[in-house]
């Protein structure tokens, strides 16, 4: 299955704060982390006011990322080939990044596939209905790739 992703984090190479995945069809996965320190003030102002911006029934505590990673983890056991598909590369890194958990420790996944999208006009933000938040971004990256195919 193709899953749609996007993250939020502490400003460029900062602590990943939220991750999405948004499913061509079906459950969708939204997970907020703890994080560590000060957060950058941009990010204060147009991040962490929207982090729990999402519909009934999605929104878990704050995890760790060990917690995130194993979440992520459950959530692609089930999917034989998952394909991750994002518009921006700092996404795929940051969600790589996620399931390490520890020196040479990783939680276990599935065979993963990467698909980045470079989409030249269009800001996932901007399409979003709730903008800076990566569940309602990776909703809009869904909907605007889904209109690009046949």
């Amino acid at each position: 299955m193709r899953y749609f992703l996007d993250t939020e984090y502490n400003g460029w190479g900062g602590a990943l704060l939220s991750l999405a995945l948004v499913p061509d069809d079906g459950e969708e996965l939204y997970i907020t982390l703890d994080w560590p320190g000060a957060l950058e003030k941009w990010v204060e102002r147009h991040v962490v006011p929207y982090l729990d911006t999402v519909p009934d029934g999605l929104v878990s505590p704050r995890m760790s990322r060990i917690d995130a990673a194993r979440t992520v983890s459950h959530y692609l056991a089930g999917d034989p080939q998952p394909l991750i598909v994002a518009d921006w590369p700092e996404d795929i890194a940051l969600f790589t990044a996620l399931l390490l958990t520890g020196p040479g420790t990783m939680v276990e996944v599935p065979r993963l596939r990467f698909e980045y999208r470079p989409l030249a006009g269009f800001s996932t933000a901007a399409n979003s209905r709730v903008p800076h938040n990566a569940l309602h971004d990776a909703r809009a990256l869904r909907d605007h790739v889904l209109t690009l195919e046949p």
